[in-house]
């Protein structure tokens, strides 16, 4: 856990669903609690992933081979990056949110890599934050299990299926709906744009149980949810800034 033993003090700074670190489920088995650590769960446990921002290169050893931010060759506690880790629970539809008030991931690279595990690491893509001009803020994240041990995170796009028709959006490289950073209360405009990631699971866990939540987003994307979604997050974002 070296190259993000760093990044995980910084971390708490960003992480608006940090409750889910300091609650305990009673029916949670899993006490793997970094997300530099290999484990197998079942569907009342929770999970440990974290987030790292920075630029799409430190996330490659080499310039070619993408490794896992656990990973010691990447040094992206060198580097300049920050960290989120969160530990939603097993097959539950979770909305993890990350503060921008004082965090601008333009500031880190402007890109994201979502990752657990060591010796059995997972990573996903890099996925396109911010830069300079544009922001996007809403994501959804599935982490893929097969027999309750983590195989992949990957982004799912929805082909900006969900900015449309709104004028104050873009929509980038036909596949993420982005709004001008200079609109960012953190660039001086008036709108929040605090990351919101909805995060499902799917395939099986460690009895090989079946995980439904990700079907379940994929029967939800019939319907018109984006304004509740960000109605949502926003609400999360004032929750947690009465704490923080």
């Amino acid at each position: 856990m070296a190259a993000v033993s760093h990044l995980l003090t910084a971390a708490m700074a960003l992480m608006v669903a940090s409750s889910w670190l300091l609650v305990a489920h009673s029916a949670d088995t899993n006490r793997a609690y970094s997300p530099c650590s290999d484990t197998t769960v079942q569907r009342s446990d929770c999970f440990s992933f974290g987030i790292a921002f920075a630029s799409r290169t430190s996330f490659f050893y080499n310039g070619s081979q993408q490794l896992s931010p656990c990973d010691r060759r990447l040094s992206l506690s060198s580097a300049n990056s920050q960290v989120a880790v969160f530990r939603p629970k097993v097959d539950e539809i979770s909305l993890l949110t990350v503060n921008t008030s004082s965090f601008s991931p333009d500031n880190y690279g402007g890109y994201m890599v979502a990752f657990a595990g060591r010796k059995y690491a997972a990573r996903s893509v890099p996925a396109f934050v911010a830069n300079s001009t544009y922001t996007v803020t809403s994501f959804t994240l599935v982490l893929e299990l097969k027999k309750g041990r983590l195989q992949n995170l990957y982004w799912k796009r929805d082909g900006c299926a969900s900015c449309s028709e709104k004028s104050n959006f873009v929509c980038l490289n036909k596949q993420d709906c982005a709004i001008k950073i200079s609109d960012c209360k953190n660039h001086g405009g008036s709108v929040d744009c605090s990351l919101g990631i909805q995060l499902a699971f799917s395939g099986t866990d460690k009895h090989l149980s079946v995980f439904n939540s990700w079907y379940e987003v994929e029967n939800l994307r019939q319907y018109s949810l984006y304004g509740l979604y960000s109605n949502l997050r926003d609400s999360l974002t004032s929750q947690y800034n009465k704490i923080f």
